[in-house]
This record gives C-alpha cells, structure tokens and sequence, in this order.
C-alpha cells in the first residue's frame, strides 16, 4: 500500500508497468511490509556496512584535509613528495580497520559460509553496537588525524628533516583508532561465536 502511495503521481508515459510491479512486491511483501526489521541478520550486516561507511568517510576526509596541505608544500618544493606522502595517507588506516571489522561481522553471520547464520534479532542488535565503536571512532579520528597531518606538513615547510617527528605527532590520533579496533573485535567476536 505505502508503495503504491509513493508511485500514485508517476507520470502515465511509464505505461502502467511501474505501478503493476510494485503492486506485485506490495502483495508479495503481505500487511507486514517492515517485517524485515525485526530481522537479526538486517542488523547484524547494516552495522558491519556502517562500521566500514563511516570509516571511509573519516579516512577519505582526513586524506583530504592532509592533501590539500601537501599540494601545496609540493608545489613550493617537489623533492618533498616522497616525505608528505606518507603523511598525507596515515588518516587512511582508519579505512582498513573498518572494512578488517566489517569482515568479521559478515563471517560471523555467515556471509562467507554456504549458509547465513541463524541470528537472533538480539544477536544482530548487539552486533550492529558492537560495530560501531570502530565506526563512529574511524570517522573522528581519521579527520582529525588528517588535521594533525596538515599541521604537521607545515612544520616541514620550514624544517624538512623533522619528518619522523611529523609521522610520530600524527601517528598519536591514531591510537584512539587502534582502541576502537580492539573494543570492537572483541565484542564482535563475543556475540557470535
């Protein structure tokens, strides 16, 4: 019914087979149309998929905020590429360790099995939380590794040979990454066995 309301004001050059399909899925979904809330798997695979969304977004944002500061280091000074690379990419690690607990929830609801678990909607309740951790963490800290990493480009600007300095300040943010990482993978691995 909800369906059919959202495709009342589609235009008649569709010819009719829009409206035809969603009223199928409509009466095959039946009066329960949100019954798949009530699903652990939903939960358990929509906190794996944010888990690993906000980490990205974190990660590319921080890549971002440290690459605008590189370019223009570069652009002064091209031999200081190779140095201002690998600080521009430190806040890219939070990625990894989103899509790393990513995986482990989808094993744990059998993804990579011939058949999906059988999950309780606690289970994938407690999932989804356990999950978020190194979502939500990934997402912070990422940016605000890469604000460390722009700071710590301009510190090279004037004194090129503190590079090591520059990863060791930036590197810090990412501990608070790393303990995401951890509080995470364990209760991942706590829920499901």
């Amino acid at each position: 019914m909800f369906l059919t309301f959202l495709t009342s004001g589609m235009p008649s050059s569709v010819g009719g087979q829009v409206p035809q399909a969603v009223e199928a899925a409509s009466e095959a979904i039946g009066s329960n149309a949100f019954a798949f809330l009530e699903s652990g798997l939903f939960w358990g695979f929509l906190g794996a998929a944010l888990c690993a969304l906000l980490a990205f977004i974190g990660s590319a944002r921080g890549v971002n905020i440290a690459g605008e500061a590189a370019a223009g280091l570069v652009t002064e000074d091209p031999s200081m590429f190779g140095k201002i690379v690998i600080i521009e990419n430190l806040p890219a690690t939070q990625a990894i360790y989103g899509l790393l607990i990513a995986f482990v929830a989808v094993s744990k609801l059998g993804l990579f099995a011939p058949e999906l678990s059988e999950v309780t909607l606690l289970q994938g309740a407690l999932l989804f939380l356990a999950c978020m951790p190194m979502g939500i963490v990934g997402l912070i800290s990422a940016i605000y590794q890469g604000r460390t990493a722009a700071a710590t480009i301009s510190i090279l600007t004037k004194n090129p040979n503190e590079t090591s300095k520059c990863i060791l300040i930036t590197a810090m943010v990412e501990t608070f990454a790393i303990f995401a990482l951890l509080i995470s993978f364990l209760l991942v691995n706590f829920i499901i066995k």
